[in-house]
């Protein structure tokens, strides 16, 4: 195997590759996958000379541990952590070198949940429909990380960026989403639409890259029956028998039958990746251009 590769110490509580996605398959019945905290997983790649497409690592609430077999160049970024070279700490949100053999340990979130490591080449997997990215739901794409497994790097295309610091959002202390209402909103009552748009949820720890779950006021239905299953898309507020919301993330299925009260804007779904459990959660009614 050639030298530039990643060999994994430690995987971590759930560590996944991750890229743009493969978006444009849902009619075969593919999520789209990729990044949840796409900005974050672009601007690692630009810290290190990747292309912004270039396949990053996407870790959970304790970080992972590796150790490449040639030096690299990686940056760490989204949910902020320690993070340590032989021991050492060394820069978070900043390009590190970091010499072949050595270890580099990505720590536990301080706040927020996902981490994003990038390394100079790109993780370069075999792809998979164009993406390689692992998609929990349909298991396309390489398998979460395991302790020993290695990864292969790309070739090296440009060099690091030459910054001292770059500016990242903090992980959100209350998640606001704005929605558009619909379109099964005629399925709830109108006080449930109230309570929808007014009350305070807490993210659930049963979230994950498939949907942010919801803890909170149970959203009463206009009448009894289901819809037989339809399209879902990127963000769906899908509410299933318990009345809980719950946002379709990534790796969200592409039909489904429960009733959708609303679709979350793309943009405020990011913030959603770092959003750990127990944060407030609001659904604001997004106003029309």
């Amino acid at each position: 195997m050639t030298d530039r590769a990643l060999a994994v110490v430690r995987a971590g509580a759930l560590t996944t590759v991750q890229d743009l996605g493969r978006p444009g398959y849902a009619h075969l019945g593919v999520p789209r996958s990729g990044a949840l905290d796409a900005p974050t997983a672009g601007l690692v790649n630009r810290l290190v000379g990747n292309p912004s497409g270039a396949a990053v690592l996407e870790t959970t609430l304790n970080g992972c541990a590796l150790r490449p077999r040639c030096p690299v160049t990686v940056a760490v970024g989204g949910a902020p952590c320690t993070v340590t070279v032989d021991g050492r700490p060394v820069a978070w949100g900043a390009p590190v070198q970091v010499p072949g053999g050595a270890l580099l340990d990505v720590g536990t979130a301080l706040t927020g949940v996902r981490a994003y490591v990038a390394v100079s080449g790109g993780v370069a997997v075999e792809p998979v429909l164009g993406s390689r990215s692992t998609d929990l739901l349909s298991g396309l794409g390489p398998p979460p990380l395991t302790d020993g497994a290695v990864l292969p790097l790309g070739q090296v295309i440009g060099g690091h960026a030459r910054v001292d610091v770059v500016p990242q959002p903090a992980p959100p202390a209350e998640l606001v989403l704005r929605v558009t209402v619909g379109p099964r909103d005629d399925w709830f009552t109108p006080a449930a639409l109230r309570t929808f748009t007014t009350s305070t949820y807490r993210v659930s720890s049963a979230s994950n890259r498939i949907g942010l779950r919801t803890e909170g006021p149970s959203l009463e239905r206009a009448f009894a029956g289901e819809l037989p299953s339809e399209g879902m898309v990127l963000g769906a507020v899908q509410v299933p028998p318990d009345g809980r919301p719950v946002v379709f993330l990534a790796d969200h299925p592409t039909t489904g039958g429960y009733p959708v009260i609303a679709v979350v804007r793309t943009a405020d779904l990011h913030a959603a990746a770092q959003a750990a459990p127990g944060t407030p959660v609001r659904f604001v009614r997004a106003h029309r251009r």
